[in-house]
């Protein structure tokens, strides 16, 4: 149940409003300041559009669009201008906001950058992506973690982003540390429609958690993007999905306090708890154990696929980036609130 896009808000709804934007063009500062107006703009339009909307979300590369540059004339800081006006925005119209940036990174690649800013300006919630879409893509990859945040009405929110979604372990992650509901934002194309409902689907259910997930749509003259929004329930079925209609806004209500009701009282298929709990119903507490090898080895350091030798494409260079050098410096250091040191700017706008 949607309560109609949030029309009909229950005392226990948290309403979304996914943002199919317009795919834009930004090749210049001066585009880039144009479409961050845009955003703002839309925002606004948002909080007019339903009046119960608790959070707004933008897809990834809405600030950017699909060009892949990395000019440094055109990244983004977390004290600039851009990630500043987004922060009013939220103020301005007592929304939250969930917005994507490519931020500048002088240790290497550029981040690409998930924000969610609450209804007073803080910057609630700071991700980078874990999984650039390679070999498409350059970015440098995250260093954060996946953060779990308190959201609107206490809901507890993760963000992950376009190729993420794909990668089960990233939604497991999410619930594994208490998300109810798991924004996902994409500058999909069209050729992976079939893999992004599919995928959004499975999140949902393979976690008894919502999925709300939101594309860039149109076209910018070279690449047609699909919009898409879809909003999933626990059990896997879809509560809305939009169009292929730019700037359309697709809102769904929903229940944070059914996700906990499923996760507390389902017996059948209650997936997060059975992982580690196999088979209670012969052995007291289940077997408790990690039977997968792929984990033990991820840990270990000594992860490798039976065809590892015959893979293909393991650098960028199919898409025109130079073989890399570097080697991964790791994760980034918690500050005293837990929250990474990079996230300085988290007080009101």
């Amino acid at each position: 149940m949607s309560g109609l896009g949030g029309l009909n808000k229950s005392p226990n709804g948290v309403v979304i409003g996914l943002v199919q934007l317009q795919l834009p063009v930004v090749e210049t500062p001066v585009q880039l300041a144009a479409q961050a107006d845009r955003i703002v703009a839309m925002v606004g339009k948002a909080r007019r559009n339903n009046a119960g909307m608790d959070l707004v979300v933008f897809p990834e590369y809405a600030l950017h669009g699909l060009s892949m540059s990395t000019a440094p004339e055109l990244m983004v800081t977390m004290d600039g201008p851009e990630v500043l006006a987004f922060r009013r925005a939220c103020v301005e119209h007592r929304i939250w906001g969930c917005f994507s940036i490519m931020e500048a990174n002088p240790g290497g690649n550029p981040y690409n950058t998930g924000l969610v800013i609450d209804d007073t300006g803080r910057i609630a919630l700071y991700y980078r992506k874990l999984h650039p879409w390679v070999p498409v893509e350059a970015w440098e990859p995250g260093n954060l973690g996946i953060p779990v945040i308190d959201g609107p009405k206490g809901c507890r929110l993760a963000l992950v982003i376009c190729h993420d979604g794909m990668f089960p372990e990233m939604a497991r992650e999410c619930a594994y540390k208490g998300a109810e509901i798991m924004l996902r934002t994409a500058g999909y194309t069209a050729p992976i429609r079939h893999a992004w409902k599919i995928t959004n689907q499975a999140n949902a259910f393979q976690n008894l958690m919502v999925t709300a997930s939101v594309c860039l749509c149109g076209s910018d003259g070279s690449f047609d993007s699909m919009g898409e929004g879809m909003v999933c329930d626990v059990d896997g079925t879809v509560l809305v999905e939009g169009s292929n209609r730019p700037d359309e806004i697709v809102t769904c209500e929903v229940r944070p306090d059914l996700v906990r009701e499923a996760r507390r009282h389902w017996g059948v298929e209650n997936n997060p708890y059975q992982l580690w709990h196999r088979g209670y119903v012969a052995v007291k507490g289940g077997a408790q154990d990690c039977p997968y090898t792929f984990m033990h080895d991820m840990v270990d350091g000594r992860y490798r696929l039976p065809w590892e030798d015959e893979v293909v494409h393991v650098d960028g260079t199919s898409c025109g980036f130079a073989a890399p050098a570097r080697t991964y410096a790791g994760a980034e250091p918690a500050g005293p609130d837990g929250l990474p040191q990079a996230a300085a700017p988290r007080q009101a706008a």
